[in-house]
């Protein structure tokens, strides 16, 4: 009898097993064979490497672009879902009342209409392909329902059964450029930030914690250029040079910019990024080496999708031959080369946001002395599983009022700091949101004729049309060419530095009519020095005419690199190779260290805490992921910061601990009775190294407890561990969910502003919040000679081969070969899939 229910039992286990396998088998998509696809005018073929990165080889572009959405729904489907109903406000379509607040502020920004109105203003050749790769994607779902199109759809069923995806549409393609402007909408968290602050600390407290950009030390990505004549001249000398080694001035240049109130109030930190391009007479092929690691959060998906774009034939009908990083749901290639030119982008960090303070009373606001009708539109949130609900939508000529719908912004409102003759006691501010992201544009054009580029000249026209979000672009070409634009919609302002929350009730801080033009934002083709490095670092010397930013990164990682490139420049007979720029995009050390170690090593402890700080002796500086030191000085790092700075501030902005904090530190260190180091929650008055000596005896005791009692088998890995989620349901409370979809963790090294960024926020913990999202290294010499790595795999498919299939190599700093002629993708194919012409679509776009 028992030996009879154990088989039964052993049966049911089996056939459960069989159902799951046999359910997420379902959308694995086909690879090889051939296949008849609706639409399609030509024969495509689809080749695929080991990987699962994709090459399409296609007769005309259109074709070329239906046989690209209909690849990227067969890996991605599922996340280009999900990202369509994030930007146009509709998550709670899918997931229910969770997603309602992100509903709210998406809806009142009105992404999708902003997207909607910019396909009537793109080019008509952009329209088509846009439609074109739309036909693509729809050809796949018309094939496919539920499972067949993802494991997610089979795990979403068991809440929200009535979900049917929608036909895929040009407006989709566009919004997700929003989404992608919103993650680097530069400064706007600082300016929430500054004004949160102002609930603990004065406005000279607050400058102090957002000192200058030390120019001095760090040099910006171009050493000079000014605008001359009503255009900018890259050779004309810098306005204002500050020589090396001036820390005490710029630090006294910081205490009295401090006593200077700002106008107003808000802030927080863009996402960073490494680009650089080496000249062919620094490289051992006599030809240009550019390289490129966007840091972003990490995903699963990664956001990237590897591919290849290759009309048969180039013809001016079918232009396209070209490789790199795409966004699924999104057509054409976002960074890569094509067979003439590479391009890299790094996160501008320009200001082209800002937060306008409004006087609202009833359905009206003020602006100018008198009462103004505001623009108000109803909008239906369809929730799954509830009743709609209604959201009214309220803006001022500056912006939609942001604050209806988030409690941070309403915060934000409430605590600005005005000028004296402004202030109104006891009054709470609405607050709206300027920008530039909210104003339509032809980026999408501009990632057309990107891929199409043939030279400097037709690059800069490309980089015209790039809007948003503003970007540093590098640029080499295989004629050894090299340079950089600065390309965005930049806004002029009557006054104000952006840095603050401003009036919204006087014309004093508007937006004129027209942005910075295009020929005046810097630039630079082939620089003497040979080289051009951007990390998010001050483009430009101070004396440029407009304002680009107040809240540059500091330039840690860009004087690295820069350091770095010297290093192996002086070693090497004054050559690189593409090698030595993946090990620099791999560099650990770390600066902080550099500076705050020796203070550590001076100070007498206690025995406990001396087992760790024997451990800073003879360290290197580097975080590799074995590293007992590294796990060490950062814990100490973040619990100086907790106790130096987290006393004093409101608990919604505590230190998180990047580089504008290694730049605020280092402003104080050799001040040992600074106010700052007082601990204001003790009676007594603390030093400067009564707060080390705490924070080493605090992350002695903390690294104990999470790690082991013995600091020699510390590892900063284990402490500082990534995961890759998937984007909606992996954060479900369902813990097979979790398992199915997620993966991780993996142990990796870096850190908070090296040139690994694998970033942590100090406030939270040590978990990795954003990495190099993916990395390569174009060779100019020799495109087959490139090399690329994605954080995770081609596929959105849990448990398909290439789901993860790159995360290890991507965490031990390994790259891939990047086949790009047709002779070497050939070579390296594993699978072949021909698309067939299928019967023709109604409605298709011509070609």
């Amino acid at each position: 009898m028992l030996i009879a229910l154990t088989g039964l039992v052993l049966l049911a286990l089996i056939a459960a097993t069989s159902y799951v396998v046999w359910t997420v088998r379902r959308s694995f998509p086909q690879v090889d064979g051939t296949l008849s696809v609706p639409g399609l005018t030509t024969r495509v073929e689809v080749v695929r490497d080991k990987w699962g990165v994709p090459q399409i080889y296609a007769d005309n572009a259109l074709d070329l672009f239906r046989a690209q959405g209909y690849v990227h729904a067969q890996d991605r489907f599922w996340e280009m879902d999900v990202r369509r109903h994030v930007t146009a406000g509709r998550l709670s379509e899918m997931f229910g009342p969770s997603t309602l607040k992100v509903d709210k502020l998406i809806r009142t920004m009105g992404w999708r209409k902003i997207a909607e109105q910019e396909l009537e203003r793109i080019d008509p050749e952009t329209r088509r392909y846009l439609q074109a790769y739309a036909e693509g994607v729809n050809a796949y779902l018309d094939e496919r329902e539920g499972a067949e199109l993802g494991l997610e759809y089979t795990l979403l069923a068991m809440e929200n059964g009535d979900y049917r995806p929608e036909p895929w549409t040009p407006a989709d393609s566009l919004s997700w450029l929003k989404a992608m402007a919103w993650d680097l909408r530069a400064n706007v968290t600082q300016e929430i930030d500054r004004a949160l602050l102002t609930e603990k600390l004065s406005v000279d407290q607050i400058e102090q914690l957002y000192p200058p950009y030390p120019y001095g030390r760090h040099q910006p990505i171009l050493s000079r250029g000014d605008v001359r004549g009503k255009r900018f001249d890259p050779e004309a000398p810098a306005p204002l040079r500050l020589p090396v080694g001036v820390r005490k001035q710029l630090a006294e240049l910081s205490r009295e910019l401090a006593k200077i109130p700002p106008l107003l109030g808000p802030n927080g930190t863009g996402i960073g990024s490494n680009s650089w391009v080496v000249s062919g007479a620094l490289t051992t092929t006599g030809k240009p080496l550019l390289a490129n690691d966007p840091h972003l959060a990490p995903k699963l998906p990664s956001i990237w999708y590897q591919m290849g774009l290759h009309c048969r034939k180039i013809t001016g009908q079918c232009p396209f031959d070209v490789a790199g990083f795409t966004f699924s749901g999104v057509p054409g290639v976002i960074i890569g080369h094509n067979d003439k030119i590479a391009w890299g982008f790094t996160n501008l960090g320009a200001d082209v946001s800002d937060l306008f303070l409004e006087k609202v009373r009833g359905d009206t606001y003020e602006y100018k002395g008198r009462q103004v009708s505001l623009e108000i539109n109803q909008e239906i949130i369809k929730v799954a599983g509830q009743d709609d609900v209604l959201l009214t939508v309220r803006a001022t000529k500056h912006g939609p009022l942001i604050s209806d719908v988030s409690e941070e912004f309403r915060k934000a409102g409430a605590g600005a700091p005005l000028p004296e003759s402004m202030r109104e006691p006891r009054r709470e501010y609405a607050v709206a949101l300027s920008w530039t992201a909210l104003k339509p544009s032809r980026t999408a054009d501009a990632i057309f004729k990107l891929n199409t580029a043939r030279n400097w000249t037709e690059f800069r026209a490309a980089a015209k049309l790039f809007a948003v979000p503003a970007q540093n672009m590098i640029y080499a070409d295989t004629q050894g060419n090299i340079g950089y634009q600065m390309p965005g919609y930049l806004p002029l302002r009557n006054s104000g530095d952006g840095r603050w929350p401003v009036p919204g009730w006087v014309d004093s801080y508007e937006w004129k009519a027209a942005p910075v033009p295009f020929d005046q934002l810097p630039y630079a083709l082939n620089p003497k020095e040979g080289y051009l490095v951007t990390a998010n670092n001050a483009v430009i010397p101070p004396g440029y005419p407009y304002l680009i930013t107040e809240d540059w990164d500091y330039g840690y990682r860009s004087q690295r690199i820069t350091e770095l490139l010297h290093q192996r420049l002086k070693e090497n007979g004054n050559k690189v190779d593409a090698q030595a720029l993946r090990d620099i995009q791999l560099d650990n050390r770390n600066p902080n260290a550099e500076l705050l170690t020796p203070y550590l090593l001076r100070l007498r402890v206690d025995p406990f805490t001396r087992e760790a700080q024997e451990l800073l002796r003879h360290w290197d500086y580097t975080q590799p992921p074995e590293s007992a030191a590294a796990a060490y000085f950062n814990a100490v790092w973040r619990q100086t910061l907790l106790l130096t700075f987290g006393d004093q501030m409101p608990k919604e902005v505590q230190p998180d601990g990047g580089d504008r904090w290694f730049e605020v530190v280092r402003g104080i260190i050799d001040e040992p009775d600074n106010p700052w180091w007082d601990d204001v929650r003790t009676p007594r008055r603390e030093t400067r190294d009564d707060i080390l000596r705490k924070a080493m005896r605090k992350a002695r005791y903390e690294l104990t407890r999470k790690l082991t009692k013995d600091p020699e088998n510390w590892h900063w890995g284990r402490l500082h561990k990534m995961w890759l989620l998937n984007d909606t349901l992996g954060n479900s409370d369902d813990w097979l969910v979790k398992k199915l979809l997620n993966r991780g963790p993996y142990e990796v090294g870096g850190g908070e502003s090296l040139v690994n960024a694998t970033g942590w926020d100090a406030a939270k913990g040590y978990t990795t919040d954003w990495v190099p999202s993916m990395r390569m290294v174009v060779d100019l010499g020799n495109l087959d000679a490139s090399t690329w790595i994605n954080l995770t795999g081609a596929s959105g498919h849990a448990y398909h081969g290439n789901y993860v299939d790159q995360a290890e190599l991507w965490t031990r700093g390994e790259q891939l070969p990047w086949p790009f002629s047709e002779q070497a993708v050939r070579q390296a194919a594993e699978n072949t899939l021909v698309l067939e012409p299928g019967p023709p679509l109604e409605g298709a776009v011509p070609g």
